[in-house]
């Protein structure tokens, strides 16, 4: 039996309180950790995304343009229909509530991106290892792997960023192509190298290398 999320009713009251409560939407601080975000991505265009604990949906509708199809999910009902809100415009994402990791999605083709944005560090390590095991069941061959988070310590955090993030640098067959360090927070980008002879570190994957793993 895994955990959800720690004080569920806890996030329930703060988009309750307020529709936006870290206000994502508003501070040159995430808009510039988004901008980031979305620029270390290896290839110009996704398949099929998943980012979930999407919050209301401000780093989704950035995403949202690299994409052919991209699932959102938040288990807040407020999250939710904030993010909708925000990429009504785009048919092509989906913004759902889920529980995670019970309510994991099923994709048998998988995702060849999985972006894991301030969401790792609310789990206990058990659970933790239950998350990142089906982020790394759900990664399509040559898949990314993206991971940033808050490094500062904040009230519900069970976990640090650094912990978080050398958890998501073990998972197996996975090559960190970018490693962004801040004061702030971590970013880190990996490439499922599945398929590939022999052992394949960052030095390998050109450009041309990124393409090839699709």
């Amino acid at each position: 039996m895994t955990a959800p999320l720690p004080s569920q009713s806890g996030f329930d009251a703060m988009y309750g309180a307020a529709a936006d409560p870290w206000r994502l939407a508003e501070r040159a601080y995430d808009r510039r950790k988004y901008a980031l975000t979305v620029a270390s991505l290896p290839r110009a265009r996704y398949r099929d995304a998943f980012e979930p604990a999407c919050s209301v949906g401000v780093l989704t509708r950035l995403l949202a343009d690299r994409c052919d199809r991209l699932l959102a999910c938040d288990l807040s009902d407020v999250a939710v229909t904030e993010a909708r809100g925000r990429t009504a415009d785009v048919s092509h994402v989906r913004v759902e509530r889920r529980v995670l990791p019970q309510e994991w999605p099923d994709r048998p083709a998988g995702f060849d991106l999985v972006v894991l944005s301030e969401f790792l560090y609310y789990f206990d390590p058990p659970t933790l290892d239950v998350v990142l095991a089906r982020a790394r069941a759900c990664l399509a061959p040559g898949g990314t792997v993206v991971a940033v988070h808050w490094r500062p310590p904040a009230p519900g955090h069970v976990g640090s960023a650094e912990h978080v993030h050398e958890a998501v640098g073990a998972m197996p067959d996975l090559v960190r192509v970018v490693e962004h360090r801040e004061p702030d927070f971590l970013l880190d980008v990996l490439i499922d190298t599945r398929g590939q002879t022999g052992a394949v570190s960052a030095a390998d994957l050109s450009p041309a290398a990124y393409e090839g793993l699709r």
